[in-house]
């Protein structure tokens, strides 16, 4: 496994090996980050993955310097996953001081994730497009968990009719039903078994609005639930699966997403409805 640190490094690995499939990542890696991983190594071609904590993507209430880090682990699991090429740029590299540009998103951008987090999804890509440039991936493979993002990144690659193949992958779980997260190492000990209620939450109103239950209704119960688990429920909503609108009636594709407190912990989940 190759691990670059420099634009030019990064330029001769790719030289030799071809174009690859991009695991872009911040990090911190969890099975969930393997997974991405694995299904690169399925389209046999070299896999690329990155680290890099993006500051461009944290509000200026948010502790960027709480994100955690674990360069030496992360770099061992790469290497078992059978990575091929690590990118480990610096702040410099991405965002040199003579940068002049970053990219505006709207359309699914626009609510929940980034009503809460203004400037987040901008960030996201900004670095994403970045990373494309950099690297001139055949596909990039990113996690369900964060389905809003998957969204704004298929929309703005579309846009800007970038030759890259996004790839979505469903999202890894605890046994319990808790979405694998960076963050979730955060959780205290009483707050881990409150934890899967989330999902749990999730599930039985995804059912309740398959069945033909009223979408209010259903919702509402479910901020009850997470409500009564010791959660602070910011959103949670039936959207479209790719426009990320609100929809008061079941339609295909939908999503019911939601994001919630947790202690210090914002927990994100999301599930497919119908």
């Amino acid at each position: 496994m190759k691990i670059v640190r420099t634009l030019p490094e990064l330029h001769a690995a790719l030289a030799e090996l071809g174009p690859v499939g991009l695991v872009p990542t911040m990090g911190a890696l969890h099975r969930g980050h393997l997974a991405l991983a694995a299904a690169a190594r399925q389209a046999k071609r070299p896999v690329a993955a990155s680290i890099f904590v993006n500051p461009l993507q944290f509000g200026p209430t948010e502790d960027l310097s709480r994100y955690p880090r674990d360069e030496a682990g992360d770099l061992a699991q790469l290497a078992q996953a059978g990575c091929d090429l690590v990118w480990l740029p610096d702040v410099a590299t991405m965002y040199p001081s003579d940068a002049a540009s970053t990219i505006t998103v709207g359309g699914p951008a626009t609510r929940w994730e980034g009503a809460a987090r203004p400037g987040h999804f901008a960030g996201v890509a900004t670095v994403v497009a970045k990373l494309f440039g950099q690297v001139r991936p055949h596909a990039a493979y990113f996690g369900e968990k964060d389905w809003q993002q998957v969204q704004v990144i298929r929309r703005f690659t579309a846009d800007f009719l970038l030759p890259v193949e996004i790839v979505p992958v469903p999202t890894v779980r605890e046994v319990d039903g808790l979405a694998l997260s960076s963050r979730n190492r955060f959780l205290k000990p009483a707050e881990r078994l409150a934890a899967p209620a989330l999902y749990a939450a999730l599930t039985r109103a995804a059912a309740q609005i398959s069945g033909g239950a009223a979408v209010a209704e259903s919702l509402e119960a479910a901020k009850h639930a997470l409500i009564a688990a010791g959660m602070t429920p910011d959103y949670l909503a039936l959207v479209g699966a790719e426009t990320l609108e609100p929809l008061e009636r079941l339609a295909q594709p939908t999503r019911l997403i939601t994001a919630a407190r947790l202690g210090s912990v914002r927990l994100l989940d999301n599930v497919a409805v119908g």
